[in-house]
């Protein structure tokens, strides 16, 4: 036996017994032989040295020059012996798996820092550009959601740093109630109030302002009820007498003067009615005192009656002597609303414009939620009907046809603007409604044989709206109109349709109801993806990103507008006026439900922990703007015929007090006194509450919003002389 002792065998280029050379010194003994006795014992070390060998006698883990060589390595750390023979620096990679997740954290931090990047600049694109952005993102986030909260903050603890955007639950934005709708009858006029609502927006800075002034108890005081800053008149009764003569109707000149006013006041953007069949039917009805009409169109009638007297009631109109508004309401309601079999009937299109009719009415004197429930029952009657689809019954004609589509989109106008004032979700989803959108041209224009040409064709139809509506143009090619694109011989027929429509369209109150309902939808789609309840599930880099994108989209409906119906034209002032302001005051509230949430947020942080510059600061900014802005719409000075006849009498009182509430939290929670943005803001409010005040002398629910937003500024405005008594 020689001299050396068989040690297991080690994986190795060179050979495949190997002897380390140990030192005496080392951790091991040293291995004495001895050759002078038989069966010589061997001193064995007790515990053996750890080894990276696998069972096969392979190392689990070659260093970085080995595996490159495709040489055994032994494994051995810091140094294996192969590299130590060499002399060459002798290095352990990462394992596959530790390196697929640190590219994974590189990826997701450069993804981070384009998208936030693209954010930033996406207020500076052209349409064009940011059609383009818009498109890419949503294909991105087809392909590639976002990571979930926890894997963003497990795996990824730097990617808030990088895109400045913390990962928290959006603010407002809550899936529960905290008051019971039910306890008692101020609840139960009010019901329940969404985020969106400028009552919520109120409530949560009463509730914050009053909760820092008050004094240390040892149980925290109790939140004020949210029907504390309800302005609106839903807890006074409407009164229904008894004792009416339902065949009572008011002079003809009386008549007439009321007939008028509706048409040029509510017909525009609520064309719930055919103008001429109404207006041949009401000449009828008053030029044969023997003829007797049906209960639907006498109860059409008198809310007609109705609504126009509360229009001259705002507007310092002499008032009827045959009754009032509520008398009208009254009698409408006895002959269309309240009879024996008039809900257990089935619905028609009278009784459809009447369940419209008085949901508007209701709106125009405060009753916000008997409003929003008629409605919804409207609605549900024009569903039954199927306005909610397109008609291609050859049964009726055209303009018949035209007119049951301006019905849906009138009752879908009023259901976003109560929505506003609710909070609540919409009465129907556009999934289930392919009713096209109103044709642009007036109503006794619709049988002109050009349009029928336009409107009898879908895809015409199709192609001309979206020429007016796309963003950018789908039509016109960048020469200007009248140059048809000749990269698609079939779409020719189409386009010269649609071209045909854009030669013959002027400005008119068919085109600005079309822009309505243009942007009513968007709204609703804003909401949809930034207020509902879903969302407490999602980061506030994703609501962030929402409210930007849609901010943009609100933007750009605004450049296609024409410039008769710009909020800053310089048309002549009194041409298209009522157009202008109309589409304004959307425009800026459309804009304050968009971004007040970013507002919201800046509030809910610290103010040594706000970052100004910012995606949501400069967001907030541009709130508060438009809030400024839509005040900016009041007449500087004059009567309330001045801002009722010009502004959307009905529902201009929602869109002040979304303006003040902006101002007021904007002033009281983030605004330091005595600097120039103070003096702005306080200017602005001034003349919202010597507005509200104006009014009123003449509506209730103004004077509770007068009463509520003084009450808020003499208790928490003396710093920047705004207290009020």
């Amino acid at each position: 036996m020689s001299g050396r002792f068989p040690f297991p065998e080690y994986p190795d280029n060179n050979t495949d017994d190997w002897i380390p050379d140990y030192p005496p010194s080392s951790d091991f003994p040293c291995l004495e032989l001895r050759t002078d006795r038989v069966n010589a014992k061997v001193a064995i070390p007790r515990n053996a040295p750890s080894s990276n060998l696998t069972a096969s006698g392979r190392t689990s883990r070659a260093c970085e020059n080995c595996r490159e060589q495709k040489a055994k390595c032994s494994g051995r750390r810091p140094v294996c012996h192969r590299c130590q023979d060499a002399g060459v620096q002798c290095s352990y990679g990462d394992r596959k798996k530790e390196k697929t997740v640190k590219q994974l954290n590189d990826l997701s931090i450069k993804v981070g820092s384009l998208q936030a990047l693209l954010r930033d600049i996406y207020h500076t694109l052209d349409a064009s550009s940011a059609h383009q952005v818009d498109q890419c993102l949503e294909d991105l986030n087809l392909r590639t959601p976002l990571l979930p909260t926890s894997t963003l903050a497990i795996s990824q603890p730097l990617l808030s740093d990088v895109i400045a955007c913390p990962v928290v639950t959006p603010p407002g934005v809550v899936d529960y109630t905290e008051e019971d709708f039910n306890r008692d009858e101020n609840a139960q006029a009010m019901g329940f109030v969404g985020d969106y609502s400028e009552i919520a927006w109120l409530y949560r800075l009463k509730r914050d302002l009053d909760h820092d002034t008050s004094l240390p108890t040892k149980e925290p005081p109790e939140p004020p009820a949210m029907s504390s800053v309800n302005y609106f008149q839903d807890d006074a009764e409407i009164p229904v007498h008894n004792n009416l003569d339902l065949a009572r109707r008011p002079p003809q000149h009386i008549a007439d003067r009321l007939v008028e006013d509706y048409f040029h006041a509510v017909h525009p953007l609520f064309p719930i009615l055919g103008k001429a069949i109404f207006l041949n039917q009401y000449r009828s009805f008053y030029s044969d005192p023997s003829r007797r009409p049906g209960r639907r169109w006498l109860a059409v009638m008198n809310m007609v009656f109705a609504i126009a007297t509360r229009y001259g009631l705002l507007t310092n109109k002499p008032q009827v002597d045959h009754g009032d508004h509520s008398e009208f309401f009254a009698r409408a309601w006895k002959l269309g609303g309240s009879g024996s079999n008039v809900l257990l009937d089935h619905t028609n299109l009278q009784q459809t414009q009447v369940e419209s009719l008085a949901a508007f009415y209701l709106l125009s004197i405060g009753q916000i939620n008997r409003s929003w429930r008629f409605t919804g029952i409207a609605i549900r009657s024009a569903m039954a009907m199927g306005l909610n689809l397109r008609s291609e019954t050859d049964s009726i004609t055209h303009s018949s046809r035209e007119l049951r589509y301006r019905v849906w989109w009138a009752l879908i106008l009023l259901d976003t603007v109560l929505c506003e004032i609710t909070g609540r979700p919409p009465s129907t989803g556009h999934a289930f409604c392919t009713t096209p959108l109103p044709i642009p041209f007036l109503e006794e224009d619709i049988e002109d044989e050009r349009i029928v040409q336009l409107v009898s064709s879908p895809g015409a139809r199709s192609a001309f709206l979206s020429s007016l509506l796309s963003d950018p143009p789908v039509l016109l090619s960048k020469e200007g109109p009248g140059q048809l694109r000749n990269r698609d011989n079939q779409k020719q027929p189409e386009e010269k349709s649609a071209q045909l429509g854009l030669d013959i369209l002027t400005p008119n109150a068919s085109l600005y109801f079309l822009y309505a309902v243009d942007l009513a939808h968007l709204l609703q789609r804003a909401v949809a993806a930034i207020y509902v309840p879903g969302l407490t599930r999602q980061s506030w880099y994703e609501v962030e990103a929402a409210i930007s994108t849609f901010n943009g989209h609100v933007d750009n409906w605004l450049s296609r507008l024409p410039v008769q119906f710009q909020p800053t034209s310089s048309y002549p002032i009194q041409e298209f006026l009522k157009q202008r302001v109309g589409l304004a005051c959307r425009f800026y509230s459309a804009k304050m439900i968009i971004l007040q949430p970013c507002i919201r947020r800046l509030v809910q942080m610290p103010l040594e922990a706000s970052t100004p510059g910012t995606v949501c600061d400069n967001l907030a900014a541009i709130c508060v703007q438009s809030a400024g802005q839509m005040i900016d719409l009041l007449p500087e000075t004059g009567n309330t015929d001045s801002l009722y006849g010009v502004a959307p009498w009905w529902c201009i009182l929602h869109n002040i007090m979304q303006a003040t509430s902006i101002l007021l939290t904007e002033l009281l929670t983030r605004t330091i006194p005595h600097t120039a943005q103070a003096s702005n803001i306080a200017s602005k409010l001034k003349k919202a509450i010597e507005w509200l005040h104006a009014m009123s002398a003449i509506d209730e629910a103004s004077r509770c919003a007068w009463v509520i937003c003084t009450e808020i500024l003499s208790r928490h405005g003396s710093k920047f002389e705004l207290d009020f008594v």
